[in-house]
């Protein structure tokens, strides 16, 4: 087939560029066409939390990525239309994950769909966002309407699209592994990496740090005196997204200044393996979440995780099997955390994970996407 992919790619950093590029890859090994239209201008500064919007490594050098699309010039959405409309894929792929973005990608979606080809699939990430804004459904069920077909990555948000659109077709298919971060390193090599001691054990909070996503809650669990005693610590790597002084504050309110890690910039993708090296569990105490890339890491570094039981983190993180899915609680964090660290020897969910990483390639993300354009398949929803 000839795919377009638009959204998120090279120079941008982050999940989206790292999701979009590595589905291209796949479909380039299945022997497609494919092209990413990227963006000229992806958000306005004022609306960015970060510090920037920019990649610091390489380009991929195999990859055909043209940065072309401005998300608020609604000319250039007329114009990138046009362009892709006249060149007549036969799929354009688009990763929906902010209903700010539905006029620029539902205005080209319904351009491209006039030439009678090309079939418009989504990927959702959300298609109702974790941090609420007004006009938020206004803004998805316009982007809703541009398409053909949905894959949405947890079935809570397969739920939500349904309230937008009930015939259209859909299918599930959890979030692939993130496999794009090369492989995992030696303990004591990714120790030396990041300077870390070799005589203690770690939990890792990995990514952007925002609300939702429930790091008070971690602190106030690692707060349990019992870890005191475990010679455990905490490190938390990810750029912060909203205010930083109100965990710096609960630190010090909690007593826990000197057990916390601190890495708080944008963790280059070179550099993920070293984190997830030398952690012994991965923590994510979301308070709210439809699915999550970092357990995509986690699978792919073979890591046991803990997750909160939102959205759709259960489904791909099954409790007792390859590690914890437990109520956004405090208590139940460090209850499970430190069963973790005084219960179970190491490795003790090697095997369980090995098993259940084999369940999302990429080839089953493209299969699912097929389904929705190929009429001689059934789509399983």
């Amino acid at each position: 087939m000839k795919i377009i992919i638009v959204g998120t790619a090279f120079p941008f950093r982050g999940g989206l560029a790292a999701y979009n590029e590595r589905l291209a890859h796949e479909y380039l090994k299945q022997g497609n066409e494919v092209e990413i239209y990227t963006f000229t201008l992806q958000y306005p500064s004022f609306l960015f939390p970060g510090k920037t919007q920019y990649s610091s490594e390489s380009a991929p050098a195999d990859l055909i990525i043209r940065r072309k699309v401005n998300s608020i010039n609604p000319f250039n959405w007329l114009k990138v239309g046009r362009e892709i409309k006249n060149k007549r894929p036969d799929l354009l792929l688009i990763k929906f994950w902010l209903p700010f973005m539905a006029p620029c990608l539902g205005t080209i979606a319904r351009i491209v769909r006039r030439n009678k080809i090309t079939k418009v699939v989504s990927v959702l990430d959300n298609i109702i966002p974790h941090e609420k804004r007004i006009g938020d459904r206004l803004f998805a069920a316009y982007f809703v309407g541009s398409t053909d077909g949905f894959v949405a990555m947890s079935q809570s948000v397969l739920v939500d699209v349904e309230t937008f659109d009930s015939k259209k077709p859909k299918a599930f298919c959890p979030h692939p592994l993130y496999d794009n971060f090369g492989e995992k390193i030696k303990r004591q090599d990714a120790l030396a990496k990041i300077g870390l001691p070799e005589n203690q054990r770690y939990l890792l909070f990995f990514g952007f740090i925002r609300d939702y996503k429930g790091l008070d809650l971690l602190l106030k669990a690692y707060a349990d005196k019992r870890f005191r005693g475990l010679n455990v610590k905490l490190i938390v790597a990810g750029e912060f997204y909203n205010n930083s002084e109100q965990y710096f504050a609960l630190e010090e309110q909690l007593g826990l200044k000197g057990e916390v890690l601190w890495y708080n910039v944008f963790i280059p993708d070179s550099e993920v393996k070293n984190y997830f090296s030398v952690a012994d569990i991965i923590v994510q105490p979301y308070k709210s979440a439809t699915q999550s890339g970092v357990t995509q890491i986690a699978y792919h570094f073979e890591k046991p995780m803990l997750v909160t039981n939102v959205g759709g983190l259960a489904e791909i993180v099954p409790h007792g099997k390859v590690g914890y899915t437990v109520n956004p609680d405090e208590k139940e964090i460090a209850d499970a955390l430190v069963d973790f660290f005084v219960n179970k020897p190491i490795g003790y969910y090697k095997e369980n994970i090995l098993l259940e990483k084999e369940k999302y390639s990429w080839q089953r993300m493209t299969e699912a996407i097929g389904s929705l354009i190929n009429p001689l398949k059934k789509n399983k929803l």
